[in-house]
C-alpha cells in the first residue's frame, strides 16, 4: 500500500523549502555567542573562546558546518 499523494492533492505544506531560504547567511553580524548557541553548547567563557578561536580560524562559514 503506497502513503504517496499524488502532487496536486499535496497542500501547500508538504512542498519543499527552497535551498537559499535553507541558510544562515553567514557573515550578517555573526558573533561566538552565535556559535556557542548553534552548537547546543551554554554560554560560557569557555565556549565563547572555543568560538572565537573557531571564527579566527575558519570565518563566518563555521556555523554552516553546525546547522542543516
Amino acid at each position: 500500500m503506497s502513503t504517496s499523494e499524488p502532487e496536486t492533492s499535496r497542500s501547500s505544506d508538504d512542498r519543499c523549502t527552497p535551498d537559499a531560504l535553507l541558510h544562515s547567511a553567514p557573515g550578517a553580524g555573526l558573533g561566538p555567542e552565535d556559535l556557542v548557541l548553534a552548537a547546543g553548547r551554554d554560554i560560557t567563557p569557555a565556549n565563547l573562546e572555543w568560538a572565537r578561536r573557531k571564527l579566527d580560524s575558519e570565518g563566518p562559514a563555521a556555523i554552516e558546518k553546525l546547522l542543516p
